[in-house]
């Protein structure tokens, strides 16, 4: 049996440690990067210049502790009394310098001594040891506080480089993080953002990478801004030019005799006054000049009439209702779109829901297409269906339907149901919170 402990500890196995997202950025990549290189710098000249130095320390000590071993010898030779700090075989002398004296030859080595360091020499006497002492304390110090010197200033140089290297790079990410705020400004849909980097407007100064990409990206979305302009000015005017001549077309098709004929010309004419109309609203749209006028209404009151200016047969269920502050023409619009949409590619019963400041328009079709959930409605294209079945497509009614909502600062989404719920097309419209105070009671 495994306790929750065991559990607990299996599940931790389990799940892969992440950093934390901040350890990503360039900023502390560069960091670690500054901080690597001047620590493996500083490492690697510490170690040369601490080589260098104690190499030269220790040659001068082992010269000096040489010279007064000769002297020593020549006493020794001489008959006559050692020189101070030299004896035969004195009590400190290492072992394995001894041994090398006993053996014939002459050598150094470094060991403490009465709790100092001292620099031993010594050579053959006679089958003993001849050595002699030197105080190493002040080259021992010497060295200690050169350590202690290129740590504090590998240290200092570090934290000044790191400093100096983070302001450096600061400014770089500052400026991409500046590029990337206009690109998703640009992906939203607002074309006048720029990035108007110092470098690129003074011909004169030499630009760097960031400079490079953010005049780019200046280049890429004027012409963008001039190309969706000139689309929407092309737009408008197709639209009220064939404004003119459909307006005399259908009065001109009021005067033919009644018949099949007749209807069938009345009809396209009718259509296609909607579709400049329609045409119409979307450069209004496009070019952003809609003004709006909110009131406070009751949302189930705007929904109810916009089902009746429909003509349609649409069931209306109101499980909240609420004040809104809003244009209640565009709504209107919104709603009868999304409604004419549901029974012309959808199928019947088509549901409008009110739920507090979220209205729902539900048909029980095939739903909508995949690219429409999830990249929303493109203009004139519609997939295979009407009332019977197929999947769901749409004409620029949903388009218009998600520009007047946008100007309303609502939020409408689409999606399908599943197949517990029934099935079907769901477009979601979500008004901004309501009013803080209501007027009057709520019938």
């Amino acid at each position: 049996m495994t306790g929750p402990r065991d559990r607990a500890r299996a599940l931790r196995a389990r799940i892969p440690l992440r950093l934390p997202a901040w350890t990503a950025t360039l900023t502390w990549k560069s960091a670690c990067f500054i901080v690597v290189m001047c620590c493996t710098l500083a490492a690697v000249l510490g170690a040369l210049v601490h080589v260098a130095v104690t190499r030269q320390t220790v040659a001068t000590a082992r010269d000096k502790a040489l010279g007064k071993l000769h002297d020593a010898s020549r006493s020794y030779e001489a008959g006559e009394n050692l020189p101070p700090d030299s004896a035969i075989d004195p009590a400190g002398l290492p072992a394995s310098l001894r041994a090398l004296a006993v053996s014939g030859q002459r050598g150094t080595i470094v060991s403490d001594y009465d709790g100092r360091p001292v620099m031993w020499a010594a050579a053959p006497a006679d089958g003993r040891a001849l050595a002699t002492a030197v105080d190493y304390s002040q080259s021992a110090r010497t060295i200690n506080g050169l350590d202690q010197a290129i740590i504090g200033s590998s240290v200092l140089a570090i934290g000044g480089t790191l400093l100096v290297g983070a302001f450096a790079v600061t400014r770089v990410t500052r400026r991409l993080h500046q590029t990337a705020t206009v690109a998703r400004r640009i992906t939203q849909g607002d074309l006048d953002a720029r990035v108007g980097d110092a470098r690129t407007k003074d011909p004169a100064r030499r630009q760097d990478e960031v400079a490079t990409v953010a005049a780019a990206l200046d280049t890429m979305a004027g012409s963008l801004q001039s190309k969706l302009l000139s689309e929407q000015r092309f737009t408008a005017d197709v639209a009220h030019e064939l404004r003119t001549p459909l307006t005399g077309l259908q009065a001109a098709s009021e005067l033919l005799p009644e018949g099949r004929p007749t209807q069938l010309v009345q009809e396209r004419v009718r259509t296609m006054r909607q579709l400049t109309e329609d045409l119409l609203e979307i450069s209004r749209l496009d070019s952003g000049s809609e003004q709006v006028e909110t009131d406070l209404h009751r949302l189930a009151a705007v929904a109810e009439r916009a089902v009746r200016a429909s003509g349609t047969a649409t069931e209306v269920a109101v499980v909240r209702d609420v004040y809104v502050e809003t244009d209640r023409r565009r709504l209107e619009r919104v709603l009868g779109n999304l409604i004419t949409n549901a029974h012309k590619h959808g199928r019947a019963p088509v549901v409008l829901t009110v739920d507090g400041p979220v209205v729902t328009v539900r048909d029980h079709g095939d739903g909508y297409p995949e690219y429409l959930v999830a990249h929303g409605p493109q203009r004139f294209r519609s997939g295979a269906g009407g009332g019977g079945g197929g999947p769901k497509g749409h004409g620029l009614g949903l388009t218009i339907a998600v520009g007047q909502a946008a100007v309303l600062g609502a939020e409408l989404v689409f999606r399908n149901a599943g197949d517990e719920e029934g099935g079907g097309a769901v477009a979601v419209l979500t008004l901004p919170a309501p009013a803080p105070a209501e007027p009057g009671p709520m019938p």
